[in-house]
């Protein structure tokens, strides 16, 4: 969700306390609760109340965090002439400058606008997700890129040159628009809006955890943040559309097509690297999704488990008794279901009792913050994943934060013209200029300062863990410059690229 109040942002944190419950007084309790824990379409794991939301600095530093990238192997870049830098502005974006306007290349670091857009639809098109489209390039965005290119055989730089781009727009359909006039059917615009209350008692009285307004609704249906979406549609009061009437949006990828004769053999999922990948029997990545993961979240060594079973939109069971800080003798509530619920509208449980992959009430967040459990995806990335694998999927965790581990095995075999070894020479980015998990990255910084409160190992979620839900406040970090935080970065190597390339 995305427009949310302030006040809302605890309710992201079911994931973000922990998906496990711990164990000693946790694991003690009655008969009456473990067998409420055992029903498949509930999906039962904690929350504290008092977890703190990210603000709107470490959101801008979260987005340009470079951390991921010492996990993989950057390729050297190519060409040594110089580069023209984009000239475009995020204000600039609309739906001519998208489907008309020349493409600029290369594209990387912390810029926005049409061409920026047109990476992230044709990303999502590809099934290479950026998470949320914002029209801004960010940490999502380049990993997407990235792992689209070592797919392809193509020089993984996480940066859109020319064969990346021509690459993705084949493999994205090659539309003939990447924004598009929808049409606003019955459906689309139904309700029902409701209020969700702060309160945890007061929520569980509602009859479901709906949407709140036709803007969060639509902001979902098409991958895009609520900024976004009124940038390409000025003038438009979305929360009075009718149905009949067309509004501009991204066109996404097809959820029900897309994905077709491919054979799921295993998720993959990385840590450090903040992701989820779905590989075919040859290790082939099929799927690609940003995701969040805690600092602490260690199940074994190995991390070698399976999907028990996929829950479409669960209720979430609420338990104080495994909660300190939480009296004990608080009851219990059921959360009802719905896109809200802060287990978001997918539980896929894993054979590790009370961690799952599962949905968010928070997709703004997702590849930013800190959990201290679950792996979180946005909602349409979850339902996108959930129709493509088979029961009993293997689930491999590699490079989760707090153990040694060695790099990610997926970048030890290059594709084709890719370096065996990340380069260290000016070409690539240098470790020295991206900042440290410490300093730069919002789950990273606030998970050295957490304290322990709750039982058995488990820990009281940072700030970082979750964000804000007031629209405001986003715009205020998106709009006002003068309010921004980044992480110092060197000046990026020259490339052999420049702007010129019109969509087709």
């Amino acid at each position: 969700m995305i427009i949310k109040r302030v006040s809302l942002a605890a309710l992201a944190a079911l994931a973000v306390a922990g998906c496990k419950d711990g164990g000693g007084d946790a694991q003690a309790k009655g008969a009456q609760a473990r067998e409420v824990d055992n029903d498949p379409t509930r999906a039962v794991v904690a929350w504290d109340r008092r977890a703190a939301r990210m603000t709107p600095e470490e959101m801008e530093r979260a987005r340009m965090d470079e951390s991921w990238m010492e996990v993989v192997q950057l390729d050297p870049i190519p060409g040594g002439r110089n580069e023209r830098p984009n000239p475009e502005k995020w204000e600039q974006i609309s739906i001519e400058s998208v489907n008309t306007a020349p493409q600029h290349v290369p594209l990387y670091g912390d810029v926005g606008g049409p061409s920026v857009l047109r990476i992230q639809v044709m990303l999502d098109r590809a099934l290479f997700s950026p998470g949320i489209m914002d029209g801004r390039w960010g940490k999502n965005t380049a990993q997407a890129l990235y792992w689209f290119q070592k797919r392809e055989g193509l020089p993984a730089t996480a940066r859109a040159d020319s064969a990346t781009f021509e690459r993705l727009r084949s493999a994205s359909g090659s539309p003939a628009e990447l924004v598009v006039r929808r049409t606003l059917s019955a459906k689309d615009v139904a309700g029902p809006f409701t209020k969700i209350p702060e309160d945890v008692y007061e929520h569980a009285k509602l009859d479901c955890s709906c949407y709140e307004s036709l803007t969060e609704k639509l902001s979902e249906m098409f991958h895009i943040t609520p900024d976004l979406l009124a940038r390409l549609n000025p003038g438009v009061q979305i929360d009075g559309l009718k149905a009949g009437q067309t509004v501009n949006v991204p066109a996404v990828r097809d959820e029900n097509a897309a994905g077709r004769g491919q054979q799921v053999a295993k998720l993959v999922i990385s840590g450090r690297g903040t992701y989820v990948h779905a590989v075919d029997a040859n290790g082939r990545v099929v799927y690609h999704f940003p995701s969040t993961l805690g600092g602490k979240y260690s199940p074994s060594p190995t991390g070698s488990y399976r999907v028990t079973h996929v829950t479409q939109d669960p209720s979430w069971h609420y338990q104080p008794d495994i909660l300190v800080g939480v009296p004990d003798h608080e009851p219990d509530a059921m959360i009802p279901k719905g896109p809200n619920v802060a287990v978001g509208t997918v539980w896929m449980a894993l054979s590790e009792p009370h961690f799952g992959i599962h949905g968010t009430a928070e997709p703004q967040t997702i590849g930013y913050a800190s959990s201290n459990g679950c792996v979180r995806l946005t909602n349409w990335d979850v339902e996108f994943l959930s129709r493509h694998i088979r029961p009993n999927t293997p689930v491999e965790f590699r490079d989760i934060m707090g153990q040694k581990q060695a790099e990610d095995p997926a970048n030890a075999e290059s594709s084709s013209g890719s370096a065996s070894t990340r380069p260290s020479s000016p070409s690539a980015p240098a470790a020295a200029a991206r900042p440290t998990p410490e300093k730069s990255s919002s789950g990273s910084s606030a998970a050295a300062g957490r304290t322990s409160t709750r039982r058995e190992g488990t820990t009281t979620p940072s700030r970082a863990d979750t964000a804000s839900r007031s629209r405001t406040t986003r715009e205020r970090a998106r709009s006002d410059s003068g309010a921004r935080s980044r992480p110092t970065t060197t000046e990026p190597a020259k490339q052999d690229e420049h702007a010129g390339h019109t969509p087709r």
